[in-house]
């Protein structure tokens, strides 16, 4: 017989807490052991019942969802599915909050318009998947703490082109790992930055606000059209949500073309372009992410001459993707990601920002 999974609700709404329960409990492979109002008690019954996931609301009288994920995440390491409105900005943030300090998946909170049974199916579907993750340690305060000062040595079998553009993307546990990396970053680093991240709507709408918030660099999402900025004027430019981004000519380009990998945007698709536009002049990475989304991409700009890193297993938080670019040998460098911005820092000729 099939061992249920094991859920913990923190939820401070009784209603929709009532709701979240019955809902998992209607599946015979998931059994709800605890039911918490607060942040608090959530992570009491976290640290005395052990569970397999744990669904978290943001906002909560007592404790908040997000100091309830860092202390779950430091002290009793466990899948966190944030379950949240999207509608109101402040609550946004804290879902970003959330996931940077370990999280792992997003879920928007029914609003009484979908198709009968289907946000059901998605809950379900996602404890389910979230449950397999084997989780980090991740205290909030790593953030900061984590990284080694002085600055990472050259790629190894770097082409002495010079870099001009870098490429990043990620999905699964990557918000922490930007802050990491962009927080290494000096604020006269010399060149664009393009970011694809996996954030589904409608959760993407403000996350680059949210990151330029607690980046030395600017970071927006791209629009389309634009050139990409000179050296020395360096901005961290974003694919917005539901688009793919890609590089033409040194111009930005919003695609609508269908998704890879089930992503939309996808980190193939930049990094295809990246490899076609700029070649030997790109440096790319690849972080902690669930799926395959970026492998062979990273492998196209590595063989046009570019400079690739993917993240390693230790600290990323799912290591699908990385995984599939290393087994592919689209990486020169796999580092942990309190070396990543050093890294990328060095081969830009500028120096790491310290920890």
């Amino acid at each position: 017989m099939t061992v249920p999974i094991r859920v913990l609700v923190v939820e401070d709404s009784l209603t929709v807490r009532k709701r979240l329960v019955e809902v998992l409990s209607a599946d015979p492979e998931l059994q709800v052991v605890g039911e918490a109002e607060d942040g608090r008690r959530g992570i009491e019954l976290c640290q005395r019942l052990r569970p397999d996931v744990v669904t978290l609301d943001m906002m909560m009288p007592v404790m908040t969802g997000v100091a309830a994920a860092e202390y779950i995440m430091a002290y009793c390491p466990t899948p966190i599915l944030v379950v949240s409105a999207s509608t109101n900005r402040g609550e946004l943030f804290r879902t970003y909050d959330a996931l940077a300090a370990g999280a792992i998946d997003v879920l928007d909170k029914p609003l009484g318009t979908e198709p009968d049974g289907e946000w059901e199916e998605r809950l379900r579907g996602t404890v389910k998947l979230i449950s397999r993750l084997k989780v980090i340690t991740h205290p909030r305060a790593r953030l900061g703490a984590m990284s080694r000062p002085g600055a990472a040595p050259p790629l190894a079998g770097e082409p002495a082109a010079p870099t001009n553009l870098v490429a990043i993307g990620g999905s699964t546990g990557s918000p922490a790992a930007l802050v990491e990396i962009l927080r290494r970053l000096p604020p006269e680093f010399p060149h664009p930055i393009l970011l694809v991240v996996h954030i589904n709507e409608p959760f993407g709408a403000a996350f680059a606000e949210w990151l330029d918030g607690l980046s030395p660099l600017r970071v927006r999402y791209a629009r389309d059209g634009e050139r990409l900025a000179e050296r020395g004027r360096s901005t961290v430019l974003m694919a917005p949500p539901g688009r793919h981004l890609v590089v033409e000519r040194g111009v930005l380009r919003l695609d609508d073309r269908p998704e890879r990998h089930s992503c939309k945007p996808s980190v193939d698709v930049l990094f295809d372009s990246v490899a076609r536009d700029c070649g030997a002049e790109a440096l790319a990475c690849l972080l902690t992410g669930m799926g395959r989304d970026g492998a062979q991409g990273l492998l196209a700009i590595r063989q046009a001459g570019g400079a690739t890193i993917a993240q390693d297993e230790a600290t990323s938080v799912v290591f699908g993707m990385p995984r599939e670019a290393i087994l592919l040998g689209a990486a020169q460098r796999v580092l942990p990601i309190h070396e990543i911005g050093a890294a990328i820092a060095a081969r830009a000729g500028t120096p790491g920002r310290p920890p």
